[in-house]
């Protein structure tokens, strides 16, 4: 009997395992074989197996397109109705790593993720490489990705993983490599979420103007190149020319907010803004300092001698104009603010004359005040006027500063229609 003789492959090869004998021809000869114990089925393997040699004294088996699976023992058995021989083969299957095990996030930073792992079984061929992919909400699929060492030898079982993104939630894989392939990929990693970074990239287009002589509007636009760190919000820094800049104060806005509003300030004065992306990792480097001026103050004095008088539903008010000072805003209009005595809401009337006509009916006490504005804001306001229910058709009186002799008749006004918008 010439038997099958043990065999070193690799994974896709096909190879014949012999099996032949010497015997008297007149005897029937029956070859069987068997892998790991069980005999093979040749109709329901035959994509695999096949018995060869064409010859009665020739029972050699073809294995066609190897795969891991089949590694083992094969037994060659040879039957005739006077004697029974068997001969045992052992096959070698080499192929690309089994699965690394036990992937593993030891630690995470904002920008790097350091992992460990167990090798996998090698498949008769040292693994000679590993290569580690990573996975987010946003990839597509599974990514190789940088680490260090750049190149992870066979022998090495933890790496740093570096580039990644801040704040985002990762898992990772591994995937073994030898001289024959590249092996299947473990199972995953848990999911980690890499730590906050600060912005890496300052607001751009900064521009600022003054609203009056206590408010400046600030704008600007969101990091145009890639930023490292996710903003939640923005800090305004501002300060003014007389003062150090350590001194400075800070407001912040949140979300995609890129404008604010800066109150309290004072007028005439030359200020200093810069904007800054936030997170809670902290602020990031600061925008190009810009400069605004705020608007003069507005009229300190409030407008004088006020009278009014009533006459069929309408009362008609006057008042002295007043002068801005040289270091006051110039003025543009007042505002006649009136409410009823019982109600807290309040109207307001803007108009750019000396009097006001008003539509009201007299069956109410009246509050009313009158100041000027500005470009630098509202002036100055009167003392407040009470006006009483009217019952008769004709009434008349003035402010506290203006005598109750005074004739109205005398007095030439100009008659104004204007429309009451409420004010809170």
């Amino acid at each position: 009997m010439v038997p099958p003789s043990s065999m070193d492959v690799t994974v896709g090869e096909s190879i014949v395992l012999p099996c032949q004998v010497t015997h008297d021809h007149s005897l029937a000869i029956v070859f069987t074989w068997s892998f790991n114990g069980h005999l093979i089925d040749f109709d329901k393997d035959g994509d695999h197996f096949e018995r060869v040699g064409g010859q009665d004294s020739a029972g050699d088996l073809m294995i066609r397109n190897i795969q891991l699976k089949h590694a083992g023992k094969y037994v060659c058995m040879v039957q005739t109705s006077v004697d029974k021989l068997s001969a045992a083969a052992d096959l070698i299957v080499r192929g690309p790593p089994g699965p690394p095990e036990a992937v593993t996030i030891d630690e995470i930073t904002d920008t790097t993720a350091q992992l460990s792992w167990r090798p996998g079984p090698d498949n008769h061929s040292p693994i000679t490489m590993y290569v580690i992919q990573a996975r987010t909400p946003f990839s597509v699929g599974w990514q190789a990705v940088n680490t260090v060492p750049e190149i992870i030898d066979g022998k090495t079982f933890t790496a740093t993983v570096v580039g990644l993104n801040p704040w985002v939630e990762y898992e990772f894989r591994t995937v073994a490599a030898n001289v024959i392939g590249i092996g299947e990929p473990s199972r995953p990693s848990e999911k980690r979420r890499t730590e906050e970074a600060q912005p890496s990239k300052p607001p751009a287009s900064i521009f600022a103007r003054s609203l009056s002589a206590t408010d400046i509007e600030v704008f600007w636009a969101s990091p145009m190149e890639k930023n490292r760190g996710r903003i939640q919000g923005y800090e305004v820094k501002y300060w003014r020319h007389e003062d150090k800049e350590e001194n400075a104060r800070k407001i912040r806005t949140v979300g995609n907010q890129t404008s604010t509003k800066i109150t309290n300030l004072k007028g005439s004065a030359l200020y200093h803004l810069a904007v800054k992306a936030y997170n809670s990792a902290g602020t990031g480097p600061s925008s190009a300092t810009v400069n605004v001026t705020t608007r003069k103050p507005p009229p300190s004095q409030p407008p004088g001698n006020i009278i009014w008088n009533s006459s069929d539903s309408k009362i008609i008010l006057n008042w002295d104009q007043v002068k801005a000072l040289d270091n006051e805003s110039e003025v543009k209009g007042y505002k006649v603010l009136y409410r009823w005595n019982r109600q807290s809401s309040t109207s307001v009337i803007e108009t750019n004359k000396t009097s006001v006509e008003l539509s009201l009916p007299f069956d109410e006490d009246y509050i009313i005040e009158i100041k000027p504005f500005s470009d630098g804001g509202d002036g100055s306001s009167s003392e407040q006027i009470r006006i009483p229910k009217i019952s008769n058709a004709y009434a008349r009186g003035a402010g506290p500063s203006t005598s109750n002799a005074c004739a109205l008749s005398a007095i030439s006004t100009i008659m104004i229609s204007l429309t009451a918008r409420s004010s809170l």
